[in-house]
């Protein structure tokens, strides 16, 4: 079965890289030779992965088998823009694999090529001697890898065997087959991004908020409320995926030290982004794009009904960040961040559908569902016949320092392990 090895050890010394199933030693082929396989699908987004980390834990791999004759297969498909290496790392890492590699390496089998790939081989081309060159054979089909390899042996993602199959049948001229989510890989202890919200509960003692989303909010608040166009603007994309690694690792995170508010503010729609399953839940997505139907002044009870279909977690983490947004918007005259335009930010980072990219005719509704719960916060999250909850001070969050002055009565959900009172069944419109 393709993915993580079952006997692979915590105490693995690359076990951060390994962990993934990127490469894996499976099996001889028909000249009784080793076969390594490389799996691009695997490769977890560039901010995930330590590359020069996967470098070495190459070179662990087949340091135990190059004295040895042995092939490498390299499953390509997979491979995006999210999680491709760049040029300059694959310029370096040919040239760190050295005659010692290259020597007893008898073919490398490149499965599914792409036009990238000839980009790329023509790049590299003045580095590759002629005969590495002759070593490398191209097969646009698993059943042409066959017939050079027995692929039972083989440890073939799900996803390389379901895109054959679509090439299959595509081919046929018959419809593809229905695309499956892959299986999970084993996150780190620490990983903020790319795990559920129940994991990241479990790993932090039951805090309900993840320490992510709780620490961006803190930063903001503190620093950042009155920032022109707060959660509109980018940051630099290598300091993202750094401040990722650093929050995955359970290291230490001072915004100060980049100098820039607009960090903080990306991470926390980045966050929101890789969730597993969007934090209005896939269930939700057909009862939000409804809500242009209702009559304008049943919007915000419409809005209550659904919210309490949601899971309690998913309830907890939305209020906490509703209420944040909606102090943003508070300060719109100095920010330019009304609930409208927070929507047109965050309404996609909240809920997306369960198959494929949501639709531009989506986009409406769903923006407009977030600007509901942003705009009319109190009375979606605090109607009048559900108890409030005090706002919490410094004491309660861990916030230390001055801030900004906040609109006073304004509850902020607690980011603690007791869930925020959900609006009563009475309260339904």
């Amino acid at each position: 079965m393709a993915g993580q090895d079952p006997a692979l050890s915590l105490s693995h010394p690359f076990y951060d890289v390994a962990r993934h199933g990127i490469l894996q030693v499976a099996g001889d082929d028909h000249l009784g030779r080793c076969v390594v396989t490389f799996s691009c699908c695997r490769l977890p987004p560039s901010h995930q992965l330590n590359h020069q980390r996967l470098l070495e834990y190459l070179k662990y791999t087949l340091d135990r088998h190059v004295e040895k004759d042995y092939t490498i297969v390299y499953f390509h498909h997979g491979l995006s823009s999210q999680n491709k290496p760049s040029l300059r790392w694959l310029q370096g890492a040919y040239k760190e694999f050295d005659r010692k590699y290259k020597k007893n390496l008898k073919a490398l089998y490149v499965v599914h090529p792409t036009s990238f790939i000839k980009v790329l081989w023509g790049i590299f081309k003045p580095l590759i001697s002629h005969k590495f060159g002759k070593k490398v054979t191209y097969f646009n089909r698993l059943s042409e890898l066959r017939e050079h390899l027995q692929c039972d042996q083989l440890p073939i993602p799900p996803e390389v065997l379901r895109y054959d199959e679509k090439l299959q049948t595509l081919h046929k001229g018959l419809p593809s087959p229905p695309a499956r989510t892959p299986p999970p890989r084993p996150p780190l202890p620490t990983q903020q991004f790319g795990v559920s919200l129940q994991y990241l509960k479990e790993k932090n003692h039951g805090e309900l908020i993840p320490p992510v989303l709780k620490f961006t909010v803190m930063y903001l608040r503190e620093k950042g409320l009155r920032t022109e166009g707060l959660f509109r603007r980018s940051a630099s994309a290598q300091t993202i995926r750094q401040v990722q690694r650093l929050y995955d690792q359970g290291k230490p995170v001072n915004f100060d030290l980049y100098g820039d508010i607009h960090v903080p503010a990306v991470i926390l729609k980045t966050f929101l982004w890789e969730l597993p399953q969007p934090l209005l839940t896939f269930q939700a997505y057909e009862q939000i794009l409804g809500i242009t139907g209702v009559e304008s002044s049943l919007r915000v009870s419409h809005c209550r009904r659904i919210l309490q279909g949601l899971p309690e977690h998913n309830y907890a983490v939305l209020r906490y960040l509703m209420g944040f947004l909606h102090e943003v918007s508070q300060e719109s005259i100095f920010n330019k961040m009304s609930s409208s335009n927070l929507a047109c930010v965050f309404g996609l980072n909240l809920i997306w559908p369960s198959q494929g990219a949501a639709p531009l005719s989506a986009l409406v509704p769903l923006n407009l569902f977030t600007e509901l719960l942003i705009e009319y916060y109190e009375k979606i999250f605090n109607p009048p016949d559900a108890p409030r909850e005090r706002a919490p001070g410094p004491a309660d969050t861990g916030e230390q320092g001055n801030r900004l002055p906040r609109c006073a009565g304004r509850p902020v959900a607690r980011a603690g392990p007791v869930p925020p009172p959900r609006p009563l069944a009475a309260g339904r419109c």
